[in-house]
């Protein structure tokens, strides 16, 4: 599962309009509305990275909408995508290899 926060600046005479419209596509939730700079904040779910993509598309295009931007991502494992697992010899928080990292991070 992928989850999209999106940031949504609407018009301010439509953003009633697009509210219900965000709320009507599927596996989208409007979270919260601040009507006095016409700021919505959205979550996404979507099966693969490839729908979050798409659905941020779909958003941008809607009537009414003059900005959506992906602020925040959440990817549980992707099975559309091919990846190896990493060496043994690297940091899982940081992705470098252990001897890199300075003793002092790793407490």
């Amino acid at each position: 599962m992928n989850l999209s926060g999106i940031l949504v600046i609407s018009t301010p005479s439509e953003i009633d309009a697009v509210i219900d419209a965000l709320n009507a596509l599927p596996d989208v939730e409007v979270h919260h509305v601040d009507r006095d700079s016409s700021r919505i904040i959205i979550v996404q779910e979507a099966e693969t990275i490839n729908d979050e993509v798409t659905g941020l598309k779909k958003i941008k295009k809607m009537p009414g909408i003059v900005l959506a931007e992906l602020v925040y991502h959440y990817f549980a494992e992707d099975g559309s995508l091919n990846t190896e697992p990493l060496p043994d010899d690297l940091d899982e928080l940081t992705g470098l290899p252990r001897s890199v990292v300075p003793t002092s991070l790793n407490d």
